[in-house]
């Protein structure tokens, strides 16, 4: 006489769809990654020396490699893995919204990539980086007016908002969905689908970002000054001069 191990009906496909389980896979290649934290460290370090003549050197070199990063960053995101890509993170207005209003409810749903709030953020900080740059290139070089100079500090300020509303969505979507997104940004690996991984890391591509960086901070060390600040210090000597006269 057979025994039937289990009816259909006890078997889990009878309860309805079974959840892929989930699994710590590679989401974030190595130049996402070499990207990101060349990003804080540059804006961090830029916005802590703005006010400091005696740092205005490491100023503007930092100031300038965020723009590096940004234009890479773009370029990365048409031609990078799946989830470096703006396709498959940008969302629409609707999407934010329904996102936020689910995390605030606690039944959000974890994405493999960002977010649809956290690539908001990314879009507004990448456009702002732009405006930073480029108001600081004019100021140093004496292009525009005073306006421009305002506009550059106006938008490192919102920036910096931004980046702290950024870390505090990291950090309730960590706990809500019981994974460090920020250990994530560090390995590379999150907990998602076997499917969503993606195949290589392309480290051979972060190494250049990150050769060319080290590489552009030794030049500007070398030379002394970039471009504008060393009109800047002469424009300052001669005021100085002409104060003591």
């Amino acid at each position: 006489m057979n025994t039937p191990s289990a009816s259909r009906a006890e078997s889990p496909a009878a309860e309805g769809p079974v959840t892929p389980s989930l699994r710590k896979v590679l989401v974030w290649d190595a130049p996402v990654r070499v990207f990101h934290w060349l990003m804080v460290l540059s804006f961090a370090g830029a916005y802590l020396t703005a006010e400091s003549e005696r740092w205005r050197l490491v100023h503007v070199t930092l100031g300038y490699t965020m723009a590096g990063l940004v234009a890479f960053r773009v370029v990365w995101g048409f031609v990078g893995t799946r989830h470096a890509r703006f396709a498959s993170f940008v969302r629409g207005p609707a999407a934010v919204v329904r996102y936020l209003r689910g995390l605030v409810s606690g039944r959000s749903e974890e994405a493999a990539g960002h977010n649809p709030a956290g690539a908001l953020a990314i879009v507004a900080l990448l456009g702002l980086t732009a405006v930073v740059a480029a108001s600081g290139w004019a100021t140093y070089n004496d292009v525009g007016g005073g306006w421009l100079e305002e506009l550059h500090e106006g938008a490192a300020n919102v920036m910096l908002a931004i980046v702290g509303v950024h870390v505090a969505g990291v950090l309730l979507a960590s706990w809500l969905h019981r994974d460090n997104l920020i250990g994530a940004m560090v390995t590379g690996r999150k907990r998602a689908r076997p499917e969503d991984a993606v195949r290589s890391a392309w480290r051979g591509v972060a190494v250049l970002v990150l050769a060319a960086v080290l590489a552009f901070w030794w030049m500007q060390w070398d030379t002394g000054a970039p471009a504008g600040v060393a009109n800047g210090n002469a424009a300052a000597v001669k005021k100085h001069d002409r104060d003591d006269d």
